[in-house]
């Protein structure tokens, strides 16, 4: 695998990113992997899945967004910014991974805030061949009537949502009621006990390990029947 670090500028600061490719045979898509809120560019969540991406043929570019940027200065937590420098952030990755692709397709992907502000993106007509959503946060936990899907009709591409059962940010059949407004195609995969960080308990039978890779497994399986060579 190579790595590169880079340093995007954005508003008279710079947001720390890092593009990992395969030494060889790279798939034709990459992939922009954004954080999840509680998330930074080097949380194991983040690395691990980025690195299971890039095992399976994907570039990946992840980074970190403003407020997580200056987080890691401080030394301390921040809350994430509003939403629109948070999209403004995640544009300014879009577009470098753009830049490095070349010819390649871009698929935009995100850890539940990540996942939430690549729809935006794509609603917004932003360069994304498809989406595929680790933990949607449908709605805030305990709070089913505050839908953040009021979008997914404008969203043309397909998108592959990864839902756990026990994830309190996403009541399942609210999500598959929001589903079917979705503009594009759309495949729902629900991972049984697993939570919002897709963790699943011992009595499950399975290790968390086991679920990642059956999730990136899941995004290879989905990118091959979506955009066939």
């Amino acid at each position: 695998m190579r790595s590169e670090r880079l340093a995007l500028p954005f508003r008279g600061e710079t947001l720390s990113a890092e593009l990992d490719e395969p030494e060889r045979d790279a798939r034709a898509s990459a992939i922009l992997l954004a954080n999840g809120a509680g998330y930074h560019l080097d949380a194991p969540w983040m690395a691990e899945t980025a690195h299971g991406l890039v095992a399976r043929g994907f570039a990946v570019l992840r980074f970190n967004y403003l407020y997580q940027e200056r987080a890691q200065g401080a030394g301390h937590g921040k809350p994430p910014d509003r939403t629109p420098i948070l999209e403004e952030a995640h544009a300014t990755a879009l577009a470098a991974l753009a830049e490095r692709a070349g010819a390649r397709r871009v698929i935009l992907a995100g850890k539940s805030l990540g996942g939430r502000m690549s729809t935006h993106l794509a609603a917004k007509g932003e360069r994304c061949a498809g989406l595929v959503l680790f933990g949607y946060p449908l709605h805030p936990p305990n709070q089913p009537t505050k839908l953040r899907s009021e979008h997914f009709a404008a969203i043309a591409q397909p998108a592959l949502f990864l839902q756990g059962t026990r994830d309190d940010f996403a009541d399942l059949e609210l999500l598959r009621t929001a589903l079917a407004r979705y503009g594009g195609r759309v495949t729902l995969e629900v991972i049984d006990g697993a939570d919002h960080g897709f963790h699943v308990r011992k009595a499950s039978g399975r290790s968390d390990a086991e679920v990642r890779a059956f999730l990136l497994d899941r995004v290879d399986r989905w990118e091959r029947e979506t955009f066939p060579e």
